[in-house]
């Protein structure tokens, strides 16, 4: 149990979780609050290097019987305490502050601001002179001596759109206050030097989603640089060096200026292109002088950001600049005294370009790996950027996590930015521009509303999904009729696994890797797989064989390997490829430039089984020439069903013309029934050109016209024809038995000639082909 005597506490730190951050809490557990006479909501001093108040609450429920208190980042900082260091608890009084003089804690920001919306951020919260606080909302707490109009103050919005720190310059009496009604809050709006020398700008309560990321950096950095002494016990060499790398925007920079700030380490920064000189010798002159500067000022973390830029590898540049910088670096790296207390941290998106000599024990010890954000992980980030940020009922932060996947953190600060920038789209008819500030009861009502962050997803995309995305799908399975059987086994096939994959690992099944769609042309085979895409709330990349194929020698083939590593980071995904046929012929059978499709080939089937370690990606293919694809594709494990895509039947006809005609005026006398039986053979493209039609007659009669009546249809019903003739329902009919007789067997499908599916209106027929 902690160690009580002389009314306090002593307890190890943990970090708190980033929803409780900024909010002036202790969590401590309920032994030592019954022990020291401790109600929830009392304050209580944290003592560490320096001396701070909190609010007590009790335990998370997952902390019960632990000996542990747990403090946001601003805390640890304000008492100069890190993560797993001991701190005295003990009881404190707080008195009502007389004034209170804040001021921004960064540089070159300027604030101002109404001495309520201060205190609505700051109401009750204890604080003394010299602590750094945040903008953020209180948390109520359940206590009868509060005043009903102080508890609601507790928990109102914060001030403006974000959250921002400040320095509490002075109070008045000293000592522990809090912020009442009565209390005069001056506002500074300029920065003011703080006391204390403790940095406080991004702490681990500033990251989310990569809990697991942190622990592992923590004890290969904070570790050796706190206690050295361990390694010294042990007789071994602490870590030199960590390597993060992954996607842009998922937070390594912001990773490794956290773990400087909470080791209270000396940072220094190395952008690459900085430390680049004109002269000869002046670039590893440049960063001879860091390393022996973060030497003289140890503990120090030495930050190395976009380490590919100044360490190539060096068989592949053909400058000499660069191959003695690197050099230089592998020098210091090894030059590096064992208890020097100097750790390297080095930032990339392309590891596979880093000197492999870099890449070692000894120089860098490990690599992790800072990945794209799970469901969770963006729920904790989507908090983190709304801490400050006065949110209106019905913002569901758990929904938005659900429809932001494939979202880093860097694209989650562009939503809330972008929510927050519609917010204030509102008020600005309510602002007058001429005088220069806004008043502050226009400020006071500001909030942002669930339809902000609806519109602002509509402009954000994922990063990594911005070179390939063609569209967001925009339709579902509502939009989609007589294609019952195929929408089926998509909805078994990718929905359900994508959606809840814990139910195939509970029975020992792997999903389907592959889905290839085929039927004639204009059945809707595209329109399924955006369907599936948007209802199984994936990200969807389409492309076709003229997005994949180059001129270039080995081209194509990369083409393809950055389409597959690009799925994996932003699962779950949907890869749509249309015209299959064209990408993945049968080899041997001389189509397409010589070798080049073949390669494509070899290389999609390399992709296809490697997606077997791969979690939620799914390759739909789309071809109206399944005979001509090649037969190796269609086996189990690439592509694992093959879903035939027939034309409609006379209920899916009255379904899909009911579709295309919900927004059309009708007049009374169109019978959609009638138009669906006497349209046999009419596929969804054919039925949505005979309603074009159809309006199109309307308005030659009069561009004033207010529906579209029967005669309308009739005339659009002559002009209109069925694309699929008997002869290729009977050829597709045979290509799918073919299909199910020979898909696995030795030898693969048996082939059909390129001039055996003939277009209506070309010589030749099916049956004179076949």
């Amino acid at each position: 149990m902690a160690d009580e005597e002389k009314g306090a506490g002593r307890l190890q730190v943990a970090n708190m979780r980033p929803d409780d951050s900024g909010r002036g809490l202790a969590r401590i557990p309920r032994a030592l609050m019954k022990s020291l006479g401790l109600g929830e909501g009392d304050v209580v001093e944290i003592g560490g290097k320096r001396t701070t108040p909190a609010r007590a609450v009790y335990p998370y429920p997952e902390d019960e019987g632990l000996d542990i208190v747990r403090l946001d980042g601003l805390q640890r900082a304000n008492a100069e305490i890190g993560s797993g260091d001991y701190v005295e608890i003990r009881k404190a009084e707080s008195k009502p502050a007389q004034r209170v003089v804040l001021a921004p804690a960064q540089k070159n920001l300027r604030l101002q601001g109404s001495s309520n919306a201060l205190k609505r951020s700051f109401g009750m919260k204890p604080v003394t002179a010299g602590d750094i606080v945040a903008t953020t909302g209180q948390q109520q707490i359940n206590r009868g001596d509060i005043p009903p109009e102080l508890r609601q103050m507790m928990n109102a919005p914060a001030f403006a759109l974000q959250e921002i720190r400040l320095t509490v310059v002075s109070t008045s009496p000293k000592g522990i206050v809090h912020i009442d009604q009565n209390t005069e809050v001056e506002l500074r709006s300029e920065y003011t030097e703080a006391k204390e020398t403790r940095r406080a700008d991004v702490t681990y309560d500033d990251l989310g989603g990569i809990g697991g990321t942190i622990d592992q950096l923590r004890e290969m950095v904070e570790l050796p640089l706190r206690y050295p002494e361990i390694f010294e016990r042990l007789g071994v060499d602490p870590p030199k060096g960590v390597l993060l790398h992954g996607p842009p925007g998922t937070g390594k920079t912001r990773l490794a200026r956290a773990v400087a700030n909470e080791s209270d380490a000396s940072f220094f920064h190395i952008a690459g292109p900085e430390i680049m000189g004109s002269a000869y010798g002046e670039s590893e002159k440049r960063l001879r002088e860091v390393f022996e500067e973060a030497g003289a000022n140890a503990p120090s973390i030495v930050f190395i950001d976009e380490i590919d830029s100044i360490a190539p590898k060096r068989g592949q540049v053909t400058g000499e600049a660069e191959k003695r910088l690197v050099a230089q670096l592998l020098t210091l790296l090894d030059g590096l005294e064992p208890r020097a207390n100097v750790v390297v941290i080095a930032a990339t998106n392309r590891p596979e370009a880093i000197d492999e000599a870099l890449r070692r024990p000894g120089r860098f010890d490990r690599e992790i790996v800072v990945g794209v954000p799970d469901e969770n992980g963006r729920r904790e980030i989507l908090g983190i950027h709304t801490r400050g940020m006065p949110l209106a009922q019905g913002v569901e932060l758990v929904q938005l996590a659900k429809q932001t996947y494939g979202f880093v953190g860097a694209d989650l600060a562009a939503l809330t930015r972008e929510a927050a920038i519609e917010a204030v789209r509102r008020i600005m008819p309510k602002l007058n521009l001429e005088e220069g500030t806004i008043p502050p009861e226009v400020l006071e009502t500001l909030s942002v509303t669930r339809s902000d962050f609806e519109q602002a997803l509509k402009r954000v995309q994922p990063s990594a999904m911005r070179e390939v995305m063609v569209q967001v799908p925009n339709v579902g399975w509502d939009d989609i009729g007589g294609l019952d059987d195929a929408r089926e086994r998509l909805q078994e096939g990718v929905e359900l696994p994508l959606k809840d994959p814990d139910a195939f690992r509970r029975l020992g099944i792997r999903p389907a890797k592959g889905f290839l769609l085929y039927g004639p042309p204009g059945t809707g085979k595209t329109l399924l797989a955006k369907a599936t895409a948007r209802e199984a709330q994936a990200n969807f990349i389409a492309t076709k064989s003229s997005d994949l194929l180059s001129k270039w020698y080995g081209e194509s083939e990369q083409q393809i390997a950055r389409l597959f590593a690009r799925a994996r980071q932003v699962a779950p995904t949907v890869i749509f490829i249309d015209e299959l046929d064209s990408l993945v012929p049968a080899r041997g059978g001389g189509m397409g430039e010589p070798q080049v499709t073949e390669r494509v080939v070899n290389t999609i089937l390399a992709e296809m089984d490697g997606l077997e370690e791969l979690q939620s990606v799914v390759v739909i293919g789309a071809t109206n020439r399944p005979n001509l694809v090649d037969p190796a594709l269609l086996r189990p494990g690439r592509f694992d069903e093959l879903v035939y895509v027939p034309v409609p039947d006379r209920a899916g006809r009255r379904r899909i013309l009911s579709i295309h005609t919900a927004k059309m005026p009708l007049s009374s006398d169109v019978d959609l029934d009638d138009y669906a039986a006497r349209t046999e053979r009419f596929t969804g493209a054919d039925l949505e050109d005979l309603v074009r039609r159809a309006g199109l007659f309307a308005l030659r009669d009069s561009l004033d016209v207010r529906e579209v009546t029967d005669a309308h249809f009739e005339k659009a019903l002559a002009d209109t024809r069925a694309s699929v003739t008997p002869e290729m329902e009977t050829e597709y009919e045979k290509i799918r038995s073919k299909l199910k007789q020979d898909a696995f067997a030795a030898g693969g499908i048996g082939f059909v000639q390129p001039g055996m599916l003939t277009p209506r209106g070309s010589k030749g027929s099916a049956a004179e082909a076949d």
